[in-house]
């Protein structure tokens, strides 16, 4: 008979043989009698007779994996096996199981009863696993592998690598999201990082953004989860990073907390101003686990405010990609700004920042999206007015500030357009633009005024007129200023060329 334990921290196996192992192969043999009964059943009763009469004609080796080690710490390999015999069919198909209540609602989870036996197969092998006490008077137990002795050198390391394989796959994807946080500056003894569940319901399906750009974005993440061993032929820290640009309100915290999902990482959230030195921000990024996603919101005004700053430029650009960020892999680093033109290169350069993902103002596609999400309206006859502000007057309003105006107006959904046109032409009214309006400020709205006396009763979009000369002879000027600064080399940029095409007129 063979214990198995594991290593404390990974999947490696310990063997631990016993100071004597004497197989009697006589003792081995299945000396047992069973008696079926009759009548239990056609197919299923041969079945049992096959496995009865095999049995006895079969050496098996015996294999325990104990709860608990010789110091009484947990057994590793025990709870990864405990969890790989709990996604077999076969538990579920027993005549009697054990059902315990999950850690998320609604959660039913399957253990062996300790008079309970399933098989399973490996290889074209069978093996039987069983729930035993490990010493009778205690409540620790043992999980007992049945296993022919001939298929032992050609099945066992295999077997119980795909059980530590699908054991991890299983954790993964019944994980509980963790939200970690940097508190203090000064810890006593607990660490740096203090944990609560993350529960935020942003989604990819749920992310007001363009199609494409947000395919493209998956393909990316997907990309990278199954790139390790691509990473380490081209001698790279398996890791990526990504800059998501915009101003407040347009969704780059929500697409974090979308991509943790799609990932099912779990968040670190570094609070830059809770860091001492450069050694205290080394130290934070030790200290976090691979499969994580590690995220500092604002970078743009930390960066550029350099005098009341702890950590230094250096310390920041080593903390992105240097020396210590190898320690750890499948890492996913995001930056957030409002804005990135003012920030230094070096800080933006590939390896640094990989991908470059814009969150514009709310267009109207998006605007349709809301509309959809927020009041359950595909078409409406006020939809035309909107797309004319948004498109000759600039959009002016985010689409956070757009959805809560939907939002607080819910009950009605006319009255909710309504309320969002008459926000958007107070915006164009004072000035306050942030979108291709600033570029021309055309007064095309003739259309839309007759539109929206037509449709709403009231008087429609108001814009402020200016001659089509200075408007061209702007327009001329921010377009060759865009120019100039569209030259300077960038990372990847996933942006759609919709959105592109509103960054260079806002420019």
């Amino acid at each position: 008979m063979v214990s198995f334990l594991s290593r404390y921290g990974g999947n490696d196996i310990i063997v631990r043989r016993p100071l004597f192992l004497n197989l009697d192969l006589d003792s081995q043999l299945i000396p047992r009698v069973d008696f079926l009964e009759e009548n239990s059943g056609g197919d299923e009763a041969a079945a049992d007779v096959g496995d009865h009469f095999e049995d006895k004609f079969y050496v098996y080796q015996i294999f325990k994996v104990p709860q608990f080690n010789d110091l009484f710490l947990e057994n590793q390999l025990y709870r990864k096996v405990s969890t790989y015999l709990a996604s077999l069919p076969a538990i579920e198909d027993s005549d009697f199981t054990n059902l315990f209540s999950g850690s998320k609602a609604n959660d039913i989870i399957l253990h062996l009863d300790k008079n309970q036996e399933i098989h399973d197969s490996f290889l074209g092998a069978r093996v039987r696993w069983s729930n035993e006490r490990y010493c009778e008077g205690n409540g620790k137990r043992t999980l007992v592998l049945r296993l022919r002795k001939k298929d032992k050198r050609r099945v066992l390391r295999p077997y119980l690598q795909h059980i530590l394989s699908v054991a991890d796959k299983v954790e993964q994807k019944s994980k509980e999201i963790k939200l970690f946080m940097n508190l203090e500056k000064n810890p006593s003894e607990n660490g740096r990082w203090r944990s609560v569940p993350f529960t935020h319901p942003a989604t990819m399906d749920t992310m007001i953004m363009d199609g494409d750009l947000k395919n493209k974005v998956k393909a990316d993440l997907e990309l990278f989860l199954k790139s390790k061993q691509y990473y380490h032929r081209l001698g790279h820290v398996w890791k990526r990073s990504y800059l998501l640009y915009g101003a407040s309100g347009t969704g780059k915290s929500s697409f974090v907390a979308a991509m943790a999902r799609f990932l099912n990482f779990d968040v670190y959230d570094i609070n830059i101003s809770k860091v001492s030195d450069d050694s205290d921000l080394k130290m934070l990024l030790l200290q976090t686990t691979s499969r994580s996603m590690i995220v500092i919101e604002d970078f743009d005004r930390f960066l550029m405010n350099e005098k009341s700053r702890d950590v230094s430029l250096s310390g920041v650009l080593n903390f992105m990609d240097g020396i210590v960020s190898c320690c750890g892999e499948e890492r996913v680093m995001v930056f957030t700004m409002n804005c990135k033109d003012q920030i230094d290169q070096a800080v933006l350069r590939p390896g640094r920042v990989d991908v470059h993902i814009q969150f514009p103002p709310c267009n109207f596609s998006a605007f349709k999206s809301l509309a959809n999400n927020y009041l359950g309206v595909k078409e409406h006859k006020l939809f035309s007015q909107v797309e004319d502000i948004l498109h000759y007057g600039g959009s002016s309003l985010s689409p956070a500030e757009m959805g809560e105006i939907m939002i607080s107006n819910r009950n009605s959904p006319s009255r909710a357009l309504k309320s969002v046109i008459s926000a958007l032409q107070s915006q164009i009214n004072s000035g306050d633009l942030r979108g291709p309006g600033k570029v021309d400020q055309r007064m095309t709205a003739s259309r839309s005024a007759r539109s929206s006396r037509d449709e709403t009763g009231e008087s429609g979009g108001v814009f402020s007129k200016e001659s089509s000369v200075h408007a061209v002879r702007e327009f001329k000027t921010l377009y060759g200023l865009w120019r100039m600064g569209s030259r300077r080399k960038e990372s990847m940029d996933l942006s759609s060329p919709a959105e592109k095409e509103d960054s260079q007129k806002a420019a």
